[in-house]
């Protein structure tokens, strides 16, 4: 099982990409200093705008999401779990943990990366306002 959702969002000139334990993407067009997660502002979707059949195949313990983050000339691959606990309601939000704590606002849990690993190439694209695509690529055995 697979399905694949592509998000469009842009950069800030206050993204930091410094949080040790979460990178997030947002619907809302503004940041401040304290968003040290957020990596992308304006996005065309939050998680409770995702497809059904993505949600579903998503919420289930055994779900891997590879999410590929492309600005400029960056491409960046992040593998991350889903979960049963996930609701994936959020309006604005979507949230990459390297935790397992679920949320409304929580995509992907136990991340190989967070925004203070990524490639800083990338934050600097993001930086000059930059638009990034956010592919998100799940699938599930069976």
């Amino acid at each position: 099982m697979e399905a694949q959702e592509i998000i469009r969002c842009r950069g800030h000139p206050l993204v930091l990409g410094t949080h040790p334990t979460t990178f997030e993407v947002t619907r809302e067009d503004h940041l401040t200093k304290n968003g040290n997660c957020i990596i992308g502002i304006a996005s065309d979707k939050g998680c409770g705008d995702l497809s059904e059949t993505f949600r579903e195949i998503l919420s289930h313990d055994d779900a891997v999401l590879l999410t590929h983050l492309a600005c400029g000339n960056t491409v960046v691959e992040i593998r991350s779990r889903g979960s049963s606990s996930f609701t994936l309601d959020h309006p604005t939000d979507l949230v990459w943990r390297k935790s397992a704590f679920v949320c409304g606002r929580t995509i992907g849990i136990l991340s190989d990366t967070v925004a203070r690993t990524l490639p800083r190439e990338l934050v600097q694209c993001l930086e000059r306002g930059e638009e990034m695509v956010v592919t998100l690529t799940v699938t599930r055995p069976g």
